[in-house]
């Protein structure tokens, strides 16, 4: 510790002995430049690319108090300045004061690596009229005055994207030329066959070597008379075999051109499967906006807010801000859970109605891929997709979440794969938000099995021993851990979203009940309702119970510091309570006791919106980092500025969304299991 105090103040006496770049370990060329800029700014009348650098160095702003600590300076000054022998290169030095951590951003040579600049800031070389360049902040402001650094990052101008980075680019690319190629060839194809008189697509000359011509029909099977005598006469291929492979590439075909995928996209009419329950493309775009909106403002709340402080006492102050990122934690997602689990058990009901009430391994496998080739394609693509911006985007000052994800995602890209990322710890989740669609798959894994008890007398008792469990387990968690329960206290506690938040065994409630929900609409004989008295009881009780799930989250605003019964109570069973209520509002509208609700939910306006909500969902916080990430000064928060960002995030979204649909997420859907 004395040595260090001795090297300390001979530094700052400017012994020549500790110049050598030896000493400090700092490149020769990096010193030089290093000591050509600072006497520079020292000068009565300095160059102008020494103002512009040290004008690049990060300073204290006003607000300190209310948050904005960072300091990143001017990151495209610092790399536009041109020196005597060198350019500008923009680091960030990352420090601790007391219990504060933040971050400054400097503009020093770019012949210095980052070891250099690590040196330079430890040893105090960075000096104008001998005060630190990289001054502490205040003690009036802060407690503590000594810094410690953590850390020195220096953002390159250049890009170096690794093997694994250029795979994933190339992999987007050919899963958005593969439609594209689709489209022009039948394009093609129908221009040469505009006059035929099959109302059918026709396709010919598919194979050159064969010279094959037939038309598709509608039973998907595909021979022709002139392939038929053909073959007989080569004596070669086998028809049967020929017509199934010619059938193979005419669906596919088909599946993936823009003339079919973009089909349906703007219709009005019900999007759910099977037709009915028209209110639940309302209550799905609904909760896909509620989502949109609260990661609108929980990104840039997460690092590069210049008064976050404010922003938190605001939020937490009003149910208002329930819509944005205040209260419960995204009730939104367990509608969405609700949702999934009503339509799961709806489709395998249809399927068994269908395969003459048998439920079969053959039908539960099918079943399963079904959902995985619905799910999977566009998860790849937009996990491929991030990977890729991540390594090639230059970004800003507030890179650091976006670095972690990529380096996730090298190591856990299989757990995506499989859709078990959810089991991993949440800091090793490759691409954060897709952590949802695992646990997605993983609740709809259970549908066969629970519609399999359902035919059996058990029924009652297994599913109400998994909502027992569930909730148990959530109660259980939260008072060991002494969980929070409000946002955004959440978003500082890491046991929330490590070991509650993703979890199936805590989050499957709201898709048991979507299941409940499912086999009753889907096999009931009478309507439950026949009485406006017992709707009208149900709908103050339905809406009723919302308010007080939403209301008493601000009661229990506080993190406990002990176990809190009212907590572990609370977190247990306000999932399930939601998702109970959204299942009434279903009901309800179905059996047609909705009425002005209803009609609103089931407005022709949200169908499009309901078609496209898989992308959206996937594809807004690519936006969102891509903003922030870009952005070289700090985000001040206000309620219009966060409108704005929303309603710019959903435009771009909802545009980009309805590409990817008809490009990447509908073809796969409709492939048939024959033309695989």
């Amino acid at each position: 510790m004395a040595l260090g105090w001795v090297v300390f103040l001979l530094l700052v006496g400017g012994s020549e002995a500790l110049e050598s770049s030896q000493v400090f370990n700092v490149s020769q060329r990096c010193m030089n430049d290093t000591n050509t800029f600072l006497w520079e700014i020292n000068q009565d009348k300095p160059k102008e690319y020494a103002v512009l650098m040290y004008d690049a160095f990060g300073k204290m702003g006003s607000n300190v108090e209310g948050g904005n600590i960072n300091q990143p300076g001017l990151l495209q000054q610092c790399r536009s300045t041109v020196g005597p022998s060198f350019s500008g290169q923009y680091c960030q030095v990352f420090l601790k004061q007391g219990a504060v951590q933040y971050f400054i951003g400097i503009c020093v040579p770019d012949s210095c690596e980052e070891q250099d600049v690590r040196t330079l800031v430890q040893y105090s070389r960075l000096q104008f009229n001998q005060m630190s360049l990289i001054p502490p902040l205040p003690p009036i402001l802060i407690n503590q005055s000594t810094q410690e650094m953590i850390m020195t990052h220096c953002l390159s101008d250049t890009i170096h994207p690794h093997a694994s980075e250029v795979a994933c680019l190339f992999v987007c690319c050919v899963m958005i030329a593969i439609p594209l190629a689709a489209t022009l060839f039948t394009s093609i194809m129908r221009s040469e066959h505009s006059g035929a008189v099959s109302p059918t697509l026709e396709f010919s000359h598919l194979n050159s070597g064969l010279n094959i011509y037939g038309t598709l029909k509608t039973n998907g099977s595909f021979c022709s008379e002139k392939t038929s005598s053909t073959l007989e006469e080569n004596n070669s291929t086998s028809p049967v075999q020929l017509c199934i492979s010619q059938s193979c590439v005419n669906g596919c075909l088909q599946a993936f051109s823009l003339q079919t995928t973009s089909q349906g996209i703007f219709s009005s009419s019900s999007s759910i499967p099977g037709g009915g329950y028209s209110s639940l493309n309302g209550i799905r775009v609904l909760s896909l906006l509620w989502i949109i909106c609260g990661h609108s403002a929980q990104f840039p709340v997460i690092n590069n807010l210049d008064n976050y402080k404010i922003w938190k006492k605001t939020v937490e102050s009003s149910p208002v801000y329930v819509l944005t990122i205040s209260g419960p934690v995204f009730l939104a997602v367990d509608t969405f859970l609700l949702l999934g689990g009503l339509l799961s058990a709806r489709s395998l009901l249809s399927s068994i109605d269908k395969a003459e009430d048998k439920l079969s391994t053959s039908l539960v496998v099918n079943y399963l891929l079904k959902r995985i080739k619905r799910v999977q394609p566009l998860h790849l693509f937009i996990m491929c997709l991030t990977i890729s911006l991540i390594s090639l985007v230059q970004w800003g000052p507030y890179w650091f979440p976006f670095i972690d994800t990529m380096m996730d995602c090298k190591a856990y890209w299989w757990a995506n794969v499989l859709l078990i990322s959810n089991l991993l710890p949440v800091h090793e989740i490759c691409i954060p938000w897709t952590w949802y669609l695992s646990l997605d798959f993983q609740c709809y894994t259970t549908t066969p099995l629970l519609i399999y008890f359902y035919r059996l007398s058990i029924f009652a008792v297994v599913a109400g021993g998994l909502l027992l469990t569930t909730t148990v387990a959530s109660a259980v968690i939260t008072a060991l851990l002494q969980l929070p329960v409000f946002q955004p206290s959440t978003m500082t506690s890491e046991n929330y979203v490590l070991y509650y938040y993703v979890k199936p065994y805590t989050r499957y409630g709201p898709f048991l009940i979507g299941i409940l929900t499912g086999i009753y609409l889907t096999t009931k004989k009478t309507q439950l309702l026949k009485q406006k008295t017992h709707a009208a009881i149900g709908w103050f009780c339905c809406l009723s119970l919302m308010a007080v799930l939403v209301g008493v989250a601000y009661v229990l605003r506080e993190t406990p510091a002990y176990l809190s019964l009212p907590h572990a109570l609370y977190q247990g069973l306000h999932r399930p309570l939601w998702a109970l209520a959204v299942s009434w509002i279903i009901l309800a509208c179905e059996e047609g006791y909705g009425g002005f609700i209803k009609k609103f939910l089931s407005l022709s306006f949200w169908v499009p919106l309901s078609n496209i909500s898989f992308a959206c969902y996937l594809v807004h916080p690519v936006f969102i980092i891509l903003y922030n990430g870009l952005q070289e000064t700090p985000i001040h928060y206000t309620d219009i500025n966060f409108m704005y960002l929303f309603f710019g995030h959903l435009v771009l979204t909802v545009v980009v969304s309805y590409v990817l649909t008809v490009l990447v997420e509908k073809p796969y859907m409709l492939l048939k299991q024959s033309s695989i």
